[in-house]
């Protein structure tokens, strides 16, 4: 019998994922859920969690290695927020990938299920990493607020930066998450490439600072430019980069495209490797 062709999705994944909105919010909810599960405080702890995390940046980067972000600038708050809103995309990003691998593998009993929509578990991951780091988005405009005694108008163009991150976020996920079962290492190859993204992105020093024959490689980093623009609309009050910011949407776009359709393409076969 001949094996049907795979015909390449470019719009469905929009319709597949709206049809099963409501079980997504479901699992999300529990997902959610479960990160504190049995714990005193429950889910008190995602607010408590980035504030703690606030203090300790402030401490560390202002106290112990007097660091400044420019020169003429020696506020040490302000050192720490510009950090923090840094690490706050790199722990989404960091959460999603390193779990992305095993994803599949952790959830043997919904590959038995042939109804069960896969696709949506890479979803659920990023919305549960999305909801911790909402909570210390807020916690840093509060921190920006008392700083600075006002929050610019350009923080309303959060979300939309957000968006092609996400997309990029999901479709690799996708990705990861196929590969992650028909090859059991690329779990620890993840860890390690996470880590080196983490270096590689201006989080804790100024791109500025960076020498031009190296800019190629930051360039080709997708974190630096949700990085650079997320500061420019919390931290300084600006405007981001359209040019990057209409760049970031076509790269989201054609990752959370092309992961989707390698994932629908790839999991016909999970059930006889699991």
């Amino acid at each position: 019998m001949q094996q049907k062709k795979y015909k390449f999705d470019i719009f469905g994944v929009f319709s597949t994922l709206w049809t099963h909105y409501e079980l997504i919010k479901q699992f999300t909810k529990r997902e959610i859920a479960s990160r504190y599960k049995g714990s005193l405080l429950g889910i008190v702890w995602s607010l408590i969690t980035p504030i703690i995390m606030l203090f300790i940046y402030t401490f560390v980067f202002s106290e112990i290695f007097k660091s400044r972000w420019t020169v003429d600038n020696d506020n040490k708050l302000q050192f720490a927020l510009i950090v923090y809103c840094g690490l706050i995309i790199f722990n989404i990003f960091a959460e999603v990938t390193t779990r992305a691998p095993s994803l599949i593998l952790n959830n043997p009993n919904y590959v038995k299920k042939v109804i069960f929509p896969l696709e949506i578990l890479p979803v659920v991951s990023m919305l549960s990493a999305l909801f911790q780091g909402s909570i210390s988005y807020i916690i840093l405009i509060i921190g920006i607020l008392i700083n600075q005694g006002t929050i610019s108008i350009s923080l309303i163009l959060l979300p939309i930066l957000i968006i092609p991150f996400l997309l990029f976020l999901v479709g690799i996920t996708w990705i990861l998450a196929a590969f992650g079962v028909y090859f059991r290492d690329i779990g620890q190859i993840i860890g390690l490439a996470v880590q080196g993204i983490m270096l590689l992105t201006p989080i804790f020093y100024p791109i500025s600072v960076v020498p031009d024959k190296y800019l190629m490689i930051y360039h080709l980093n997708p974190l630096v430019y949700i990085v650079e623009d997320t500061r420019k609309v919390l931290i300084w009050g600006q405007f981001p980069s359209w040019y990057s910011l209409s760049l970031s949407f076509l790269i989201g776009f054609v990752f959370f495209v092309i992961g989707y359709n390698f994932f629908k393409r790839t999991k016909g076969g999970f059930s006889d490797v699991i």
